[in-house]
């Protein structure tokens, strides 16, 4: 059978809902061998939600891959003069103080080469640069570590995003090298945008306009507390036109908030994003789809993060369906488990 070793628990710790996705390395792929998923009440509650998850879970492992997000993590697309990979990462920290609003001394460093041979002469190159605020990780790992987890591996969530889109692509034959697609996830507090070209990732970006603000606007529509709201707005029935009508101006602000990214990335790259995928809790709302082809001119696409992973039994299907369409950071979490 599989060894403990080859066996790791996704963790994706939102700000209202922690996800929990053990997995195992088939050595063909991965295989889903448990799920839990609970909500945070506050943020100092989080420590104590993971305990709960977990022994609601009876999960097999301790060993966690998880990943951090927003205003302490910094993703930067540069161009700079051609060099090897080692001197590169020499080099990216006389110039990170161009890039990054942290003291150079207060972060965790990664830099990776995107293209090489830019110009006439192949003077320059695209470089990623990312750059997480070390309290934050500090703070992550300390939670972990509470909880009587081992981190393996720290992520970042835009970047787990492009890996469960890749796994999928894999499974159905693999991602066209040339093709520009937008992956848009929609959670609760925050919407992460990445665009890939192939299987990697030319442009990163939070915007913070997203689930709970169109429980926010349903609220206000209908005069409900917020519980009360985000029920109607998740299962509105015969109230959908009534539901779409009150969140329409956040769904055409979100919209916006989007193209410019598309329209940033255009115009850097020289590229046209060819199709956009929807994941996240709010992707299904009312008018959602409407909304984004109209802003967008283009095919909005519905993806399912579990296509092409064995579910094995004595997994809760029913719950493991009812979530999988927020399971796209878990899923891509879950690949490191092959080292991907």
């Amino acid at each position: 059978m599989f060894g403990r070793s080859k066996r790791v628990l996704a963790l994706d710790i939102g700000s209202s809902e922690i996800k929990a996705m053990e997995v195992v390395d088939t050595g063909s792929g991965i295989a889903l061998t448990g799920f839990e998923a609970t909500r945070i009440g506050s943020q100092n509650e989080t420590i104590f939600a993971v305990k709960e998850l977990l022994k609601k879970g009876n999960f097999k492992t301790k060993r966690c891959v998880t990943a951090v997000s927003g205003r302490s993590v910094i993703v930067r697309y540069v161009t700079m003069a051609q060099m090897p990979i080692e001197d590169l990462r020499q080099a990216i920290k006389f110039e990170a103080d161009k890039y990054i609003p942290f003291e150079v001394d207060e972060v965790i460093m990664d830099t990776q080469i995107l293209e090489d041979g830019i110009g006439d002469a192949g003077a320059e190159m695209k470089v990623l640069l990312v750059a997480v605020r070390k309290s934050l990780v500090e703070e992550h790992l300390a939670l972990l570590n509470d909880a009587g987890l081992q981190p393996t591996t720290i992520d970042v969530d835009a970047f787990a995003l492009g890996n469960a889109f890749e796994a999928r692509a894999r499974a159905q034959g693999g991602l066209a090298p040339e093709k520009v697609v937008a992956l848009i996830d929609i959670g609760a507090n925050k919407t992460n945008i990445n665009i890939l070209k192939g299987k990697t990732s030319y442009f990163t970006r939070e915007v913070y306009l997203a689930g709970n603000d169109f429980t926010e606007a349903v609220s206000r529509k209908f005069n409900l507390d917020t519980q009360e709201a985000e029920r109607l707005k998740c299962e509105p029935a015969d109230q959908s036109a009534e539901v779409e009508e009150a969140i329409l101006p956040t769904l055409d602000d979100l919209g916006n908030e989007i193209q410019l990214s598309f329209d940033y990335f255009e115009n850097q790259f020289d590229r046209v994003v060819e199709e956009v995928y929807i994941s996240g809790g709010s992707a299904r709302l009312p008018g959602l789809q409407r909304a984004f082809e109209g802003a967008f001119e283009k095919s909005v696409v519905f993806w399912n993060p579990l296509e092409g992973i064995d579910i094995r039994q004595g997994v809760d299907m029913k719950r493991v369906n009812q979530y999988a369409g927020q399971l796209a950071v878990g899923v891509g979490l879950a690949t490191r488990a092959r080292g991907w």
